[in-house]
């Protein structure tokens, strides 16, 4: 080791975390992206995330970046992958750990950045800067693997919910279409619902049942192992 702490002989890499934060409007899944005031790639837009701090473990430089550019202290975040590609960020050898977030945009505040940071749909995302793209498009594949052992509803859809929103839910994040009724009789018979007293008058004039998920139930069948299929 050289004279000064972390200044090693042998060249290395910086280290930056990077989160795809989604969030869903009730019919779409959706993406929050920042516009880059500096070069590289100024004016472009871009994931949120930026360099670790010498005390930071990654996880907290991740929840760090989260807090800032949404206000959220406790979401939902996952690490899924490392990218280490030599030449990906123009200024110096960079590395990567990469997670994504899943919050509720009706909870999202906005940190300095709030004027800059805008939810864009997944089918409408703009040109990313660096390697971005690809890390969203890993993000993605992810996500989908993991609604099938995660019901990832407790952190996109509000407290309570009709089961129509929560279709709508499981429709944008895998990209498919499912019979009403056949949906309906799956969530309900895994046992991860609560129907609530209350009801809701939908657009069409129809009565709609509330529900809620049981954490409860969620806790012991992820401890004890499950797969939702479709």
């Amino acid at each position: 080791m050289e004279e000064f702490m972390y200044h090693y002989k042998y060249p290395h890499p910086s280290v930056t975390t990077d989160c795809v934060i989604f969030g869903f409007d009730g019919t779409k899944l959706n993406v929050l992206l920042i516009e880059r005031g500096i070069e590289p790639f100024k004016g472009r837009w871009a994931l949120p995330g930026g360099f670790l701090r010498m005390d930071e473990t990654a996880l907290m430089g991740a929840k760090r970046e989260l807090m800032e550019e949404t206000g959220l202290k406790d979401a939902y975040i996952h690490q899924f992958h490392t990218f280490t590609e030599p030449n990906r960020d123009p200024r110096e050898r960079v590395i990567t750990i990469a997670y994504y977030a899943l919050v509720r945009k009706s909870e999202v505040k906005g940190g300095d950045d709030a004027a800059k940071a805008v939810w864009f749909p997944l089918d409408s995302i703009p040109s990313l800067a660096f390697d971005h793209d690809m890390i969203l498009r890993e993000a993605t594949t992810e996500l989908r693997k993991q609604i099938h052992f995660e019901p990832i509803g407790f952190e996109l859809l509000p407290e309570k919910f009709t089961m129509t929103q929560l279709q709508h839910l499981y429709e944008a994040v895998l990209g498919v279409k499912f019979d009403r009724r056949n949906f309906s009789n799956k969530m309900l018979k895994l046992g991860l619902l609560t129907e609530l007293e209350e009801r809701v008058t939908l657009v069409n004039k129809k009565v709609a049942f509330l529900y809620k998920f049981n954490r409860t139930s969620y806790d012991e069948m992820k401890e004890k192992g499950f797969r939702l299929e479709f």
